[in-house]
C-alpha cells in the first residue's frame, strides 16, 4: 500500500482546484444541513433536490457550481459531527472517491481534535491492495493519492501522527491479504524483521529448533503438522527514559485449517486471516517507536500454520507449554491458545506492567457480539483502561466476564489443562479467556508477588469486513484494535 500525501492548507477553500472537495452533510429531523466551510453556503439550497440526507456513509457527487474544484462531494456525517463521525465522515469520502488523483476536505473545523480525526479517517480510507493484480490492475479505480485538509489550525503534528497510524493499520491489511502461500511462518517473521529495519527496536526469531530446547511447546505442537516450520518473534521497543512496561502478545496462525480435527471446506476460506493478532502487535509496537513514545513495549508474534499430516498433534495428545505446564489438546482446532500460551508465560517471564493478547481466537465472538465489537476479557481495571483507549479512538469494544464456574470444564483426566470442552458450546469465547488465564505470571516475590494486569481481545469479528464498505473500512482485513492499542500505549506513556 502507498500511503496518500496528506497536507493541512491555510489557503481557503474556496481556492482549491482539487479533483472533488468535499463538503459535510448532518441528518437532521426535517432536511439535511450543510456542514461545509461558509463560503459553499450556497449549496444548502440544493440539497433536497440532490436527495442528500446526510446519513453516515452518502456519498453526491455534483459538478462544482462554486469555487475552483473541478467537483463537489457532499458526504453524510450521520446526526453529528464529533470526532468520530468527522474520522469515519473523511475515511469514507475517500475510500468511495475512487479514480481521481486529489481530494480535498472544506469542513468548518474548530479544533486540533477535529482536524486530526479528519486527516486520520482520510488516511485509513485512502487503503487499497493490488499486489496480486495483474490483468485487473489497469481498471482498478485506486483512492486519491493527494489528500488536503482546508483549515486554519496547524496541521503539522495531526498529519505526523496519521501517517503513522494509517501505515501502522496498513502493515496489518498487507500482510493479512497476503495468501498464506507466501505468508507462512518464516515468511511473516521476515517480514517483521523488514518492518522493523531502521527503527530503534530490536528483533529476535526463534527457530522450530530454538522452540523447541526453550519448552515453547504450545508453538512447537501446533507447527509440527506442516512442512513450514514454526516461528517465534520477540519485538522490543524499550527507551530509557521508560518507566512502564507493556506486553502484547499476538496469535499468527498463518493458515487454519483445523488441523487433525479438519474444518468443513467452507470453513477454510478467509484462515490465512488467523494471523491478525501477530500483525497487530507487530504493527503497534513499531508505530509506538515511530512516535517515540516513552513507554517499553514487548511484542510476541506466536507464529504457525495449523495443518493436518502424520506428524501433526492428534486428540488427546499433551503438550508442555513454556514454564511446564501441560495441556491435553481435546480439539487441534482451538490451537490459537495453545500458540498464545506460550507467548503469555514468555511475556509474564519479563513482569510487565501489564499483558494484551490479541486473537482472532473463537468463532464464539461472532456468535456473541456480531462482527463490528470485539470483546476485552481479563483484570477488571485493565479491561477499563482498554475499553476507554478504544472509546477514545471510536472503535467498539465491549466487555465480557471470566466465569470463575467454567475452569472445571476444563479438567483433563491426564493433564494440568484440557484446551477444549468437547460437544459442548456454551460460552465458547469466555471458555478461551478462562484457559488463557491459567498461564498469567506474577510479579515480585513470595508474598509480594501479585498477578500481572492482562487483557484478552477476541477481535474474531471484527477483524475482516466481509460485508461492504463503511466509514473508513474497506472490505476484507480492517487492522481493528490497532488505533486503540497505540491510544492505550499513548496512555502508559504519560507520567
Amino acid at each position: 500500500m502507498t500511503a496518500p500525501v496528506l497536507s493541512v492548507s491555510a489557503q481557503p477553500a474556496i481556492e482549491s482546484t482539487a479533483d472533488v472537495l468535499i463538503v459535510g452533510a448532518l441528518q437532521s429531523a426535517d432536511s439535511a444541513v450543510l456542514f461545509a466551510d461558509p463560503a459553499f453556503t450556497a449549496l444548502s439550497t440544493v440539497l433536497a433536490d440532490l436527495g442528500v440526507t446526510g446519513a453516515r456513509d452518502q456519498v453526491v457527487r455534483i459538478p462544482a457550481s462554486v469555487g475552483g474544484a473541478r467537483t463537489i462531494a457532499i458526504v453524510g456525517l450521520g446526526k453529528d459531527a464529533g470526532v468520530d463521525a468527522l474520522r469515519a465522515a473523511a475515511g469514507s469520502a475517500v475510500r468511495q472517491l475512487t479514480g481521481v488523483e486529489s481530494v480535498a476536505f472544506a469542513f468548518p473545523l474548530a479544533s486540533t481534535a477535529e482536524l486530526t480525526a479528519v486527516v486520520e479517517g482520510a488516511a485509513l480510507g485512502a487503503y487499497s491492495y493490488t499486489e496480486y493484480r495483474q490483468a485487473s490492475l489497469a481498471g482498478t479505480r485506486l483512492p486519491a493519492g493527494r489528500v488536503t485538509v482546508h483549515s486554519a489550525l496547524d496541521g503539522t503534528d495531526a498529519v505526523a501522527h496519521a501517517l503513522v497510524v494509517s501505515e501502522a493499520v496498513a502493515l496489518v491489511k498487507d500482510l493479512v491479504n497476503m495468501p498464506a502461500s507466501d505468508l507462512y511462518p518464516e515468511a511473516l517473521a521476515d517480514r517483521a524483521v523488514a518492518a522493523a529495519a531502521d527503527l530503534p527496536v530490536t528483533v529476535r526469531v526463534w527457530d522450530e529448533a530454538e522452540l523447541a530446547a526453550d519448552g515453547f511447546g504450545g508453538i512447537a505442537g501446533v507447527g509440527q503438522g506442516s512442512t513450514r516450520p514454526p516461528r517465534l518473534v520477540k519485538v522490543s521497543y524499550a527507551p530509557e527514559t521508560a518507566s512502564r512496561h507493556i506486553a502484547l502478545v499476538g496469535k499468527g496462525i498463518t493458515f487454519d485449517t483445523g488441523g487433525l480435527s479438519l474444518k468443513p471446506a467452507g470453513s477454510m476460506v478467509g484462515m490465512k486471516y488467523d494471523m491478525t493478532g501477530a500483525a497487530t502487535v507487530l504493527a503497534v509496537v513499531l508505530a509506538a517507536a515511530r512516535l517515540s513514545l516513552d513507554v517499553r513495549i514487548t511484542a510476541w508474534l506466536c507464529i504457525a500454520e495449523n495443518m493436518p499430516s502424520g506428524n501433526a498433534i492428534r486428540p488427546n495428545d499433551v503438550l508442555r507449554i513454556r514454564g511446564g505446564r501441560t495441556v491435553e489438546v481435546l480439539n487441534t482446532d482451538a490451537e490459537g491458545r495453545l500458540v498464545l500460551a506460550d507467548g503469555l508465560v514468555a511475556a509474564g517471564e519479563e513482569e510487565p506492567d501489564a499483558i494484551i493478547d490479541v486473537a482472532t481466537l473463537t468463532g464464539a465472538a461472532i456468535v456473541a457480539l456480531g462482527n463490528r465489537y470485539y470483546g476485552v476479557m481479563g483484570e477488571d481495571a485493565l479491561v477499563a483502561r482498554v475499553l476507554a483507549a478504544g472509546a477514545g479512538v471510536g472503535e467498539q469494544l465491549w466487555a465480557m466476564p471470566l466465569p470463575d464456574e467454567l475452569r472445571a470444564t476444563l479438567n483433563s483426566d491426564v493433564a494440568d489443562i484440557a484446551n477444549a470442552k468437547m460437544g459442548s458450546s456454551a460460552g465458547g469465547m469466555l471458555l478461551a479467556a478462562v484457559f488463557l488465564r491459567e498461564f498469567i505470571g506474577t510479579r515480585g516475590t513470595g508474598d509480594d508477588a501479585v498477578t500481572i494486569p492482562w487483557a484478552h481481545l477476541d477481535i474474531a469479528g471484527p477483524a475482516h469486513n466481509t460485508g461492504g464498505g463503511w466509514g473508513f473500512t474497506n472490505a476484507g482485513p480492517t487492522g481493528v484494535s490497532v488505533r486503540a492499542l497505540l491510544r492505550l500505549a499513548e496512555d502508559f506513556s504519560r507520567p
